[in-house]
């Protein structure tokens, strides 16, 4: 079994130069999880490029093999650190995980 992990967040900085600068970082931050976290089995993050008056700001794909994998990215400290950026420039997150 494979678990997708897919996340969204809407940040909070009302100016867009601001907002896509801080969702260029977090996605930057989260890509370089990549090799670090060794139950993802694949990362992509991306800021978004089009409708930003509609759309959310940046996006994450994650796979790992299990749920217990997730839990263990999750509580990865180098995920912990990223999160700890991730939360101070937030304002909204929506996520699903589904099997693939």
């Amino acid at each position: 079994m494979t678990i997708r992990h897919l996340v969204m967040w809407k940040l909070a900085a009302e100016d867009a130069a601001v907002r896509a600068e801080q969702a260029a970082e977090v996605a930057r931050r989260l890509n370089a999880l990549d090799g670090v976290v060794p139950q993802l089995r694949s990362v992509s993050a991306g800021a978004n490029v089009a409708h930003p008056d509609v759309n959310w700001d940046v996006a994450l794909v994650a796979d790992v093999d299990s749920l217990d994998d997730l839990a263990a990215y999750q509580v990865h400290p180098a995920h912990e650190e990223v999160a700890i950026y991730i939360r101070s420039v937030v304002a909204s997150r929506v996520a699903v995980d589904f099997e693939i």
